[in-house]
């Protein structure tokens, strides 16, 4: 079984009494919400960090890495 942890948040009374009265339960909901966001940022973190990498590395040619891929195919 896995570890869950409880996180909640405040809300207004008018969007609880909306939620109540529409049967919405804030629990599916949220945790969608954060795995959208945290998956989004994560991707953010990881686009940095290749362009911080791409400005490190050479430049190579498309006919070098073309090379290198049909070389590798023959092996």
């Amino acid at each position: 079984m896995s570890d869950y942890v409880v996180v909640a948040t405040k809300v207004p009374r008018r969007l609880k009494d909306l939620m109540d009265e529409l049967g919405i339960k804030p629990s599916p909901i949220m945790r969608k919400a954060l795995e959208e966001e945290v998956r989004r940022r994560l991707l953010e973190k990881l686009e940095r960090r290749a362009l911080k990498l791409r400005e490190k590395l050479p430049e190579i040619p498309d006919e070098e890495i073309a090379e290198l891929i049909r070389e590798d195919r023959e092996r």
